[in-house]
């Protein structure tokens, strides 16, 4: 559609229409106009194409109208069995509004019965969720916002069907980690565009938000680059993660859908992981949403000032906001949502002296510093779903 004539178009139409017609009227024709500036910036850099310049679709939010995130994270075993009963009155009887569903799981499975030709050639459904369209029905009964989790370069399943997709010992077997976990190569555009046809079918199938997860080499891959195979270009780690996550935006901008991604918390506090290929900046100047994963367990002794950052819920919360938007300040208006990651889960394999017990205390206090540090959306981890009760969580 011409931008112009969209402009025209939704100047007519108004944006306060009285009835339901005239606000899907009006949200259809937003989503083409965002879709229009897209195309519009798209053919504007290929006439530029010799500048180097890369277009930045970050400029226009594919959903404006979005709510403010307080979001939980749901496993497909919880999304799809009893558990989710729990979840969801929690979600009717609180202020939390959300939830993070994995779509494709940290072992690579896609959690839902797929027809996709694609999707069943490379990858390999394991449907704990059972009825996928039932339960984006029941989400937008209870008026949940509903984000499709896919973890993208962490993918045994991937690695095992297509070692040529991953990183190989010099036998020719597929190298795996601590954890026995395969990583698949960040420099395969095969392995982009398979993550990113389950993210156009979980938009699809409603999600409004697609979260990349593990967009990133292993950890410690710059000591193992040199003696595993696989195939890379002249690209640093950095550039082909930010490509990556940049290609995801123009791939999914198009159809209203928002893109987060997953990133260490204290990212926000070092200087680039060059390791690993992730850069704060860099990845945050492309996507809707970022969320580092701030939980105080995870910083050690001395963060922020604090001898034992679990027992300090607020002050490391603080610290680590405060530093995450001294690093994304210098973006301006491109600058994205900083939605964190917060703690609801007790570190007790701290050991003694290292952890506090977390309930609605602790939590609220975590909350209580992002409000402090002008941060309004947050997600909620909790690995087997199981949510403090009682939680005020304005």
């Amino acid at each position: 559609m011409n931008i112009i004539l969209a402009l025209f178009i939704l100047a007519s139409a108004g944006f306060g229409g009285s009835s339901p017609q005239d606000s899907t009227l009006t949200a259809k024709l937003q989503a083409s106009l965002n879709t229009a500036m897209i195309q519009g910036m798209h053919q504007n850099n290929q006439t530029q194409g010799q500048s180097g310049l890369k277009p930045n679709t970050t400029e226009i939010d594919p959903q404006a109208d979005a709510p403010k995130v307080k979001g939980i994270y749901v496993t497909a075993y919880s999304a799809g069995g009893s558990r989710m009963n729990q979840l969801v009155d929690l979600m009717d009887k609180t202020e939390l509004n959300a939830m993070v569903i994995d779509i494709k799981d940290d072992e690579g499975y896609i959690t839902y019965k797929t027809d996709n030709p694609k999707l069943k050639e490379l990858g390999k459904s394991q449907p704990f969720i059972k009825d996928i369209n039932q339960l984006m029905k029941r989400l937008e009964k209870h008026d949940i916002y509903p984000i499709a989790r896919v973890v993208v370069f962490k993918d045994t399943i991937l690695a095992k069907k297509n070692p040529e997709l991953s990183f190989r010992k010099g036998d020719g077997s597929v190298w795996t980690n601590g954890g026995g976990d395969s990583f698949v190569n960040p420099y395969s555009k095969e392995v982009w565009d398979y993550n990113i046809e389950i993210a156009k079918e979980a938009a699809k199938l409603g999600f409004k938000e697609i979260q990349f997860d593990y967009v990133r080499f292993p950890e410690g891959f710059e000591k193992r680059a040199d003696s595993l195979k696989y195939t890379k270009t002249d690209q640093s780690r950095v550039d082909v993660v930010s490509d990556f996550v940049q290609y995801t935006r123009e791939q999914l901008a198009p159809l209203g859908i928002r893109v987060s991604v997953d990133i260490f918390g204290y990212a926000a506090s070092v200087p680039a992981a060059e390791g690993i290929g992730q850069d704060f900046v860099k990845i945050s100047k492309n996507v809707d949403i970022i969320s580092p994963m701030v939980y105080p367990s995870h910083y050690t002794a001395g963060w922020f000032g604090s001898p034992v950052p679990d027992k300090a819920p607020y002050q490391t919360i603080k610290g680590s906001m405060e530093d995450t938007h001294k690093k994304l300040d210098e973006l301006g208006e491109k600058k994205p949502i900083i939605r964190p990651w917060i703690q609801d889960f007790t570190a007790s394999w701290l050991g003694s002296g290292n952890y506090a017990k977390y309930g609605k205390k602790e939590i609220e206090e975590q909350i209580r510093a992002l409000k402090d540090t002008n941060v309004d959306e947050y997600l909620l981890w909790n690995a087997s779903n199981r949510y403090t009760e009682g939680v005020t969580h304005k």
